[in-house]
């Protein structure tokens, strides 16, 4: 071909380039972004609205619901809407379609929000808009202590010196403290003093508030000079705000000292944080865009020198759930694996070449190749991650193909005693459009997924386009710079001169192997179609592994993605609906001392408990624990290293727990970084949503769907998030009796404190009035939390898996739903979550293999010109599938997106071997040879590149199929897959395509004849 005259006339322009490659790719990897998974750019914004006070269900109609109608007819691109509306608080979230302009989106909702004012309650403040997306979670937590320092001080440092200096780190996001005490003036009134002297809460409050301004005098000029003047408007000290006169009586001054007492203290609590059983602030750091999460951390960490300089020496600051640890870990052994691989490799193409040159030559192109494919990720803006390292680790396998194919052409002209230029030149030529084709083959395998929409389009399109760009760059560097450096560094008869000691003995042992292999070949071919249906009918039995039948075939089973073990664990608590804060705080001590009997102190590294709902709704925005109240607890465990495997002590504690404290509800969250992404803010991977105008009948659905959901095996952690029994004290005010004592209900609302005993003074100037004294108090039972989705009321059960895959309770769940007949009129039922991400993933991945099967096949029949002779290639491939079965099987792995992949990837390696042993075989036939013979010589001259190819492949896949250490078993069922699916089809492409050609042109032969 012409490129290789150009390499060989000008060898150092590709020289030089090879050079570029290493030189650039060293420069972005240094550069480019490293995080754990590619950036889930799925975009979301959310509008937090506040009003202290308001009830969940007020909150809901009167402000929340206002805005999701108004988002979905004024808002452009929103693709849903979600919503949870708490005491007090409100968090309207608005998912967008993909593409979607989020600038215009974002000055949409702030402009809708502000003229929504108007028709919100008086008093409801301005909403904080916030805009993530699915990549936002956190990535570190700083736990704030002290043993000299109060809660409020810790708080106030966290809030106004922590949050402020970190906030400066390019993709951090800062939400305010957990736990602490809001620093508040506090007015502590006495109700009996205000009695006494015929004043309420409100005389206090306008004394006060008229008596505490912050007003400008402006200045003066006098003489000479222009002065400022400064009117003592605005008490400087908390002690002055007690000698404020309220009003006078019989000539005398009552002052705020007489009626009530000022201090600096605190709200009531609603967040209390403990570290190790001492009271804390805990801050909690997230990632945004597509920042680098080691990124983050690191500038964190950079910082905390810097602020603690700033912060009292009391103030004690620990670092907590560090995901840089997991995040190197798992990228550091996805690496190693791809280094492992790239060795054996090697190792495997000298022990077959016997040329230490020629080796060396395969093994520069293998990093070059990766080199480039890196650059090309960094410019279409991809980060290094879990998927665009399994990608290019993936391929070290198969990059090795290009290279040896190329350097065995070129040796296998050198012994027929051609000089080195010559050689080079025929060799290449000779397999160039061979290669393109099986380079091709493999790489169109991929297109399906770039067609790959949602979170799964985010996944692996990073991991396609890194495959791809690596074995294109492959294919390119194996035209020019293998051929520069073949003619510098091989000799003339190089493969006969090379093979001595261990190189020679396994060389002589192969020739043994490969005469062994031809006996069974011309058995197999004489058998014919006995054979090959024998074969054929082994392979299509395997699918019934498959599927569950019975208890000795329980079936593959389906996960989304294999679990890992990070070596955290977050369990939230939820105790009976409304109990006191200080109450929850002491059942957490109680669960405290049951961990720590539980888990080994050895093994315990920290342990913090974040009780109640955190003062700030931005917190709440970015939560996925799903807190509704004070009786709501997460604890967060980390372990410490050389720990037994974390999911031991999740099921040993999800038993103890529910056995010990029966009234209270646990459910163990996602702790670790990709679980929380792949769950997208939701705080268990099955959520059942119940949606529909009737909440009272939709509950009573939902009770009865919750037990049947409990009853599957291995279902755990279900509960319904919503509570209906948040406690309520409701106050009926009589109006009548109100109005003849001057009384209205602006008056009793405005002054409702210490309920019965309340004093109410009438605005009109009547006497003082108790509350008693026009209402009636009774209890009742309220929402705790009101949840929407597009608008409608939505309850949600929440549930996880143990001991089972997640496909079987998403089937189980499908068949309870289809079973119910008493759905409530209006409502329906949606099963979202990870289970829907899952399904979706896995109905565009089958796709893509079959579209992969057909791409290849017309890609075969456009490079044969021929609709049968790709038909016989493709029949290796059931052999692949049958392969991928058996291995998934024997090592106890479900069937999930990253096994998918890698059946995706098998289709296109088992392809482009029986490539090589179909275009031999038609070059036989078309020299004169009948079928027979033309399959038997294909096999027996392509037994060398199959087999070398394979076992490239098959080897370089056993460091990811083994999983070792963090994260590996992310990846692992990927190089399961691959190994189960070539271990087969290199069987079926050696004996089965040769059989299936001889019996097919055997048969048209003979047709032609006749």
């Amino acid at each position: 071909m012409k490129i290789v005259q150009v390499a060989l006339q000008r060898p150092h322009t590709f020289i030089v380039l090879a050079l570029l490659i290493l030189l650039l790719g060293v420069f972005t990897i240094l550069r480019i972004p490293i995080d754990i998974f590619p950036n889930i750019n799925i975009p979301v914004i959310a509008a937090i609205w506040s009003y202290t006070g308001l009830s969940p269900d007020d909150m809901a109609k009167r402000i929340i619901l206002l805005t999701e109608k108004s988002a979905q007819t004024d808002i452009s691109n929103v693709e849903h809407t979600e919503s949870q509306s708490l005491n007090g608080i409100g968090v309207a979230k608005y998912f967008f379609q993909p593409n979607v302009n989020e600038d215009l989106s974002y000055a949409q909702i702030t402009g809708m929000s502000q003229t929504l004012l108007k028709s919100v309650p008086p008093g409801t403040t301005p909403p904080s808009i916030l805009a993530y997306n699915a990549s936002t979670v956190p990535v570190i937590q700083l736990a704030l202590s002290s043993s000299t320092l109060s809660e409020s001080q810790i708080f106030d440092l966290g809030a106004n010196v922590v949050r402020t200096t970190l906030a400066t780190v390019p993709g951090a996001a800062i939400p305010f403290p957990y736990g602490g005490k809001l620093r508040q003036i506090q007015v502590d009134l006495d109700p009996k003093a205000l009695r006494a002297d015929g004043l309420s809460g409100t005389d206090v409050t306008s004394a006060i508030a008229a008596q505490n301004l912050i007003l400008p005098a402006g200045t003066q000029k006098i003489g000479s000079l222009e002065y400022y003047v400064r009117l003592n408007a605005s008490p400087t000290q908390v002690a002055q705000l007690n000698d404020l006169p309220v009003a006078t009586h019989n000539g005398s001054v009552i002052y705020v000292r007489d009626v009530a007492h000022v201090r600096d203290g605190s709200p009531p609590q609603t967040n209390i944080v403990r570290q190790e059983g001492q009271r804390a602030a805990l801050m909690s750091i997230l990632k945004t865009g597509t920042s680098s999460t080691l990124d983050v951390i690191n500038g964190i960490k950079q910082k905390l020198p810097q602020m603690q300089a700033l912060l009292p020496p009391g103030l004690k600051i620990q670092v907590l759930g560090d995901q840089s640890i997991f995040v190197r870990s798992a990228l550091s052994g996805v690496v190693r694996e791809g280094a492992m691989a790239a060795v054996l490799t090697g190792l495997m193409v000298l022990l077959f070449l016997g040329s230490w040159r020629s080796t060396a030559i395969i093994f520069i192109s293998i990093p070059l190749s990766i080199l480039a494919s890196v650059v090309c990720l960094s410019g279409l803006g991809q980060t290094i991650n879990i998927m665009t390292l399994g990608g290019l680790a993936l391929a070290v396998g198969i990059l090795v193909d290009n290279a040896t194919v190329t350097i065995e052409n070129i040796n296998s002209h050198l012994e027929q005693g051609k000089a080195v230029e010559p050689a080079i030149l025929d060799g290449a030529q000779q397999i160039a459009l061979p290669m393109l084709v099986s380079t091709l083959a493999i790489c169109i395998v991929f297109v399906p997924m770039f067609m790959l929409t949602g979170i799964a389009g985010y996944l692996f399109v990073p991991f396609a386009e890194a495959v791809v760009f690596a074995m294109l760059a492959s294919y390119l560097l194996s035209l020019t710079l293998v051929p520069t450096l073949a003619k510098y560094w091989l000799r003339p008869h190089e493969a006969q001169a090379a093979g001595h000691g261990v190189l020679a003995r396994f060389q002589a042992g192969f020739d043994r192997l490969r005469k062994r292999y031809h006996t069974l070949l011309e058995a197999a071919l004489r058998s014919g179609a006995r054979f090959a249906g024998v074969f054929l009918l082994a392979m299509a039995s395997s699918a019934i592994l498959a599927f569950p039948f019975g208890r000795f075939l329980p079936g593959l089973g389906q996960d989304f993605f294999p679990s890992v073990d990070s070596g955290q664990i977050l369990l939230h608590v939820r105790a009976r609906t409304g109990l006191r804060i200080e109450q929850t705080a002491a059942l957490c001590d109680a669960i405290e001392a049951t961990i720590r009997q539980s888990i080994p102190a050895s093994e315990l590294s920290s342990v913090v408990d974040n009780i109640g709902v955190p003062y700030s709704g931005i917190n709440l925005a970015y939560s996925t624990s799903g807190p509704i109240g004070p009786s709501d607890a997460d604890i967060y465990l980390t372990l410490g290293q050389n720990h037994h495997p974390t999911a031991t002590y999740v099921s040993l504690l999800r038993h103890k727990l529910s056995a010990l404290y029966p009234s209270t509800s646990f459910a163990f969250l996602p702790a670790d970084i990709t679980s929380q992404i792949l769950n997208f803010g939701l705080p268990s991977p099955l959520d059942i949503q119940i949606s529909g105008p009737n909440v009272d009948a939709d509950r009573q659905y939902a009770d009865l769907l919750l037990q049947k959901v409990r009853a599957i095996p291995g279902a755990v952690d279900v509960r319904i998030q919503q509570a209906f029994d948040y406690p309520q004290l409701n106050v009926n005010v009589d109006r009548s009796k109100a109005r003849l004592v001057g009384l209205t209900q602006s008056d009793v609302a405005s002054k409702l404190n210490d309920l019965a005993a309340t004093p109410l003074r009438p605005s009109s100037g009547a006497p003082a009035q108790m509350l008693s004294n026009v209402a009636v108090f009774h209890r009742s039972a309220a929402p705790g939390v009101v949840s929407h989705y597009n608008a409608m009321p939505v309850i949600d059960i929440y549930g996880s898996v143990q001991g089972t895959d997640l496909g079987f309770m998403s089937a189980q769940v499908n068949k309870i739903i289809a079973s119910q007949h008493d759905l409530p009129r209006g409502a329906q039922v949606f099963v979202r979550g990870q289970v829907q991400t899952m399904n979706a993933s896995f109905n565009g991945l089958l796709a893509g293999l079959v579209g992969a099967i057909v791409l290849i096949y017309l890609l075969m029949v456009v490079n044969f010109r021929s609709w049968l002779d790709p038909f016989i290639i493709i029949t290796a491939l059931p052999a692949a599938l049958a392969g991928i079965v058996w291995m998934l099987f024997l090592t106890h792995t479900t069937v999930s997106v990253p096994a998918l992949t890698g059946a995706i990837m098998c289709m296109g390696v088992a392809t482009a071997n029986s490539v090589l042993i179909v275009s031999f075989a038609r070059e036989r036939m078309a020299a004169g040879d009948d079928a027979f013979s033309a399959a038997s010589q294909a096999g027996f001259a392509r037994f060398r590149p199959v087999l070398m190819t394979a076992l490239a492949m098959i080897i370089g896949m056993v460091p990811m199929a083994l999983g070792l250490g963090e994260g590996g078993e992310q990846n692992a069922p990927l190089g399961r897959a691959v190994i189960g699916g070539l271990v087969l089809a290199t069987v079926a492409t050696l004996l089965f395509v040769p059989t299936v050609f001889r019996l097919i042109h055997g048969r048209r032969h003979a047709a032609q004849a006749t």
